[in-house]
């Protein structure tokens, strides 16, 4: 994170699911019947992480752990994301306040929420001139090194095997035409040696994680940007072990995505290494903040070894960007156009516009409108597509050992399994060409909070 920026971030999540949405296409028609068979859910994500999945990379955020108990901070967390990096839980001062010894409980906090979700997790940072406890400036070169080795060990060793990728070294060079080392304890007191010695014990604290360099204002071609292309070739060429080059892309006006941003990109790639989009966030607002999301997306999706992106939080009101509005959900964890722009340019779909219900006989969308104790209640919409419909029936499945335990709006049955729920209309199903109508029920989670699966919508013709 830039630095003295890094203590505020933090994003926040609701607890309603909001809008899985699963667009139903046509299979047949019956005609003498007059029953028209919908499929299951269409093929396009409706979540980041799901999006970006299957364009084999993921989408994280970054997470602090005073947020792991907001009702909407974690449900949104849980819905949108597959990996997650904490945002200050992992620094030196957090991890380590006094010479060899160290308080893992917040990061411990996120990472366990991530893995029981099913998410990724990346390391931020192990070597940063930042956010230092005090006792760090005051160690000696041979008391720093073994310090710094001692830190790598024993951080990197408490979560081996648990994290996907480590910041090994963050923010070593300056800004500006110089493309100079930066001053840190590390750089005056061990010289150019530190960051390769970094990335040695690195290595060999955890030998399958992925470990970058991260840096910001390298986004574009420029001396910082060159200056970090020369180490890692430099690395590469003599065996240094490094396998990602993470890019932080915070944006805004004044600093906006750079014209050459895929091409530095994938400079990078081409020197054999990964490149991940490390802490995106992009200032302002409407079309013009959509598109440069957009257009970042984009780059990473061009890349053949860029293989993930994180955002720098959740939701604008926790931003470290103060007062600022950079991120994808807005201070009521509203998606914004950003969100749309992003999950477009995945590939993924958010279920298409109520006011256009397409050319199908019928469409289904799902809603988690409350969550409490041991269970929560989900909504499914049911709209009639371009022509009226007399009756409609879904099927609805979730996952054991969750169970429904109470329906309103509609008439159930259940398979033998009690998993799957297949809801017909209880009065008169017809629909006016575009008009809707809703169904609802509880689950009982017995731990599982996945969100059920909407299957097949068949809908009688009027």
């Amino acid at each position: 994170m830039i630095n003295g920026s890094s203590r505020g971030h933090e994003r926040p999540r609701w607890r309603s699911r909001v809008r899985q949405v699963l667009t139903t296409g046509m299979v047949g028609v019956l005609a003498a019947a007059g029953v028209v068979t919908m499929a299951g859910p269409a093929n396009a994500a409706s979540t980041l992480g799901a999006a970006a999945a299957e364009q084999g990379r993921y989408f994280g955020t970054a997470v602090a752990a005073q947020y792991l108990g907001e009702s909407g901070y974690v449900t949104t967390l849980n819905r949108e994301f597959n990996s997650v990096t904490p945002e200050n839980e992992m620094k030196w001062d957090a991890l380590e306040p006094s010479r060899n010894s160290f308080n893992f409980a917040a990061a411990d906090r996120i990472v366990s929420h991530a893995r029981a979700q099913g998410m990724r997790v990346r390391g931020h940072t192990l070597v940063w001139h930042s956010q230092l406890p005090g006792w760090v400036g005051g160690l000696g070169a041979n008391d720093l090194r073994a310090a710094m080795n001692n830190h790598i060990n024993q951080v990197m060793g408490h979560w081996r095997g648990q994290i996907h990728s480590w910041d090994v070294v963050n923010e070593a060079f300056v800004d500006g035409n110089s493309g100079a080392r930066r001053s840190s304890p590390f750089q005056d007191r061990l010289g150019d040696g530190f960051i390769e010695e970094a990335f040695r014990a690195a290595r060999a604290a955890d030998p399958n994680a992925k470990l970058c360099y991260n840096d910001y204002n390298t986004d574009g071609i420029n001396a910082k940007s060159n200056a970090v292309y020369n180490m890692v070739r430099d690395f590469k060429a003599r065996g240094v072990p490094i396998d990602c080059v993470g890019f932080q892309s915070h944006f805004n006006s004044a600093s906006p995505v750079p014209s050459d941003f895929q091409a530095n990109l994938q400079r990078f790639a081409d020197l054999g290494v990964e490149v991940q989009i490390t802490e995106l966030d992009i200032e302002g607002s409407g079309t013009a903040q959509a598109d440069s999301y957009r257009r970042v997306v984009q780059a990473c999706l061009n890349v053949t070894r860029c293989t993930g992106i994180t955002v720098w939080g959740v939701t604008d009101k926790y931003s470290w960007r103060a007062s600022g509005t950079p991120l994808l959900f807005d201070g009521n964890y509203n998606k914004k156009p950003a969100y749309d722009a992003v999950l477009t340019a995945l590939g993924g779909s958010s279920g298409g516009n109520p006011g256009n219900p397409g050319t199908g006989a019928c469409t289904v969308t799902y809603t988690e409108t409350q969550r409490w104790g041991d269970r929560f209640n989900g909504q499914v919409t049911v709209r009639a597509g371009n022509a009226p419909i007399s009756g409609w029936t879904v099927t609805v499945t979730v996952q054991s050992p969750q169970r429904i335990s109470a329906t309103w709006n509609g008439t159930p049955t259940w398979d033998s399994s009690g998993n799957v729920m297949t809801m017909r209309p209880s009065g008169n199903g017809t629909l006016a060409a575009g008009a809707s109508t809703s169904f609802g029920f509880t689950v009982m989670a017995n731990g599982n909070w996945s969100a059920p699966v909407l299957g097949t919508c068949t809908a009688t013709t009027a």
